[in-house]
Parts: C-alpha cells; sequence; structure tokens
C-alpha cells in the first residue's frame, strides 16, 4: 500500500517569526508549518511525518531525503515515496515569505519546554544501560540538546528522534544516551531554546545509599563482638556442664 500525501495534509496553517532569545547556538528566521508538514529557514531544516491515532509511523527529514519509520518493522508493511513529503515541505519554504507578510511580521509566543530524564530498564551498576531524555512542550520545533557527564559533553552513542506532534500543536523530541552506571557518575540533558531564559537541565544519578565512610569499621567491629559473645557462652556452658554432678 502507497500513502498518499494528500492523506497526511491538515489545513492548520502555522508562521512564526523567530529570534534568539538566550539560546546562542541556536539559528533560524522564521517556521512554517502545514498540517504535519514544518520548515526552519536555517540550512536545510524542516520534516514531513505521517501519524495514525496519534502516534507517528515515519518522518521525512530533508537532510536524509527519505522515509524515517519511527519502528523499522513499520515499513516491513507499507511504502512511501518521500518525494511526497520533500514537495510538501518544499511548498512551506517557498510560500514562508507570504505567510510571514500576511502575519504582519508578529512574533510567536516562545513556549519552555519540560525536561525528563528516566532510564530504559532497571538500573544496576556495572550493567549497561540507556539514559532517556524526553524533551516536551516544544514551541518552536528548534533546539539544543546535550548529555552531560559528570559536567562534561559526551557524544558516543548518542541517537535523537524527529520531532513528534502533540494535539496541542506543540512538540515533543527523545534523546538517548547508551551508558554503563557507576555510583559516582552524574548525568544532565541540557536543553537551549528560545522559551528559556538560559539552559534548562535534566538531571539524574544513580538511586543508591551512600555508605558511611567508617561503615566498613562498624561492621568488622559488629562482627568481632558477636563473635565473642558467642565464645563467651560457650565458656561459660562448657564449665557448668564439666562442673555438673555426673
Amino acid at each position: 500500500m502507497v500513502l498518499s500525501g494528500a492523506l497526511v495534509l491538515g489545513l492548520h496553517t502555522l508562521m512564526t517569526l523567530l529570534r534568539p532569545g538566550g539560546a546562542g547556538d541556536i539559528k533560524a528566521d522564521h517556521m512554517g508549518s502545514y498540517g504535519p508538514a514544518f520548515y526552519q529557514s536555517y540550512g536545510a531544516s524542516g520534516q514531513f511525518t505521517h501519524e495514525f491515532d496519534g502516534e507517528q509511523l515515519f518522518s521525512v527529514d530533508l537532510k536524509k531525503r527519505e522515509a524515517v519509520w519511527r519502528l523499522p518493522e513499520f515499513g516491513d508493511f507499507t511504502h512511501f515515496d518521500p518525494q511526497g513529503g520533500l514537495a510538501s515541505i518544499a511548498v512551506i519554504r517557498a510560500h514562508l515569505d507570504v505567510l510571514v507578510n500576511r502575519s504582519n511580521r508578529t512574533r510567536a509566543t516562545n513556549v519552555p519546554p519540560r525536561v525528563t530524564i528516566l532510564p530504559k530498564s532497571h538500573v544496576e551498576l556495572g550493567q549497561p544501560n540507556v539514559l532517556i531524555c524526553i524533551v516536551g512542550n516544544i514551541f518552536p520545533p528548534v533546539i539544543n540538546v546535550t548529555w552531560l557527564r559528570n559536567g562534561q559533553t559526551v557524544t558516543e552513542g548518542v541517537a535523537q528522534t524527529s520531532f513528534y506532534s502533540q494535539p496541542d500543536h506543540l512538540f515533543r523530541k527523545f534523546h538517548y544516551l547508551p551508558f554503563v552506571p557507576a555510583a559516582d557518575d552524574v548525568y544532565d540533558c541540557r536543553v537551549e531554546h528560545w522559551g528559556l531564559d538560559g539552559p534548562l537541565l535534566g538531571h539524574w544519578e544513580p538511586q543508591v545509599p551512600p555508605l558511611p565512610p567508617d561503615a566498613t569499621e562498624t561492621l568488622v567491629c559488629a562482627l568481632g563482638l558477636a563473635t565473642g559473645l558467642v565464645g563467651i557462652i560457650l565458656v561459660i556452658t562448657g564449665t557448668r556442664l564439666s562442673s555438673a554432678p555426673r
């Protein structure tokens, strides 16, 4: 089955005039959206998505110029020509100036995103796992996300999804970091966005109860005391048995 681009085009038209406001490395001028397609006027940045029952099935990215399925298995059941998505983004790109002028260059409201970090599976120290940074409530869909371990940037193995739309016309995004939990390591997901006065940090660290510095000494002393008491009891018991009349 081939999905037609006409089936996934909505009637919602949105224009945004953007200016940097606190996220210094984010660069964009305008963003136009038509249904599930949106385009930001910086470089080759845009996205065309297809959703079913509120869940995204795939997206078409300008940089990759291919359909990227949310789960690889989805591509086994159907097919989509990415040229349809690219054409939709091209329409937005061509008419972006018109949308800007019609809006009287009104600047849209930047919505502060929310950040949540959680592990993919139960955390065991020394066992490989994946941290998931969920960034929601995003508008406009232009954002910088950086992983930090003990305050240092981590780039090896990181991955991310495309933007997923929300029913309220905001967006969400998922970022992933493979890691091996260690008791002394802490992780942060740093988010930069126009809706923030400064970088927003989502923090995570292993929930391992810290041991007091003298915990080992205390344990040894307790064991020694217990052993001594047992020895005394045995000596007393043996003395009583030996002195008992036969």
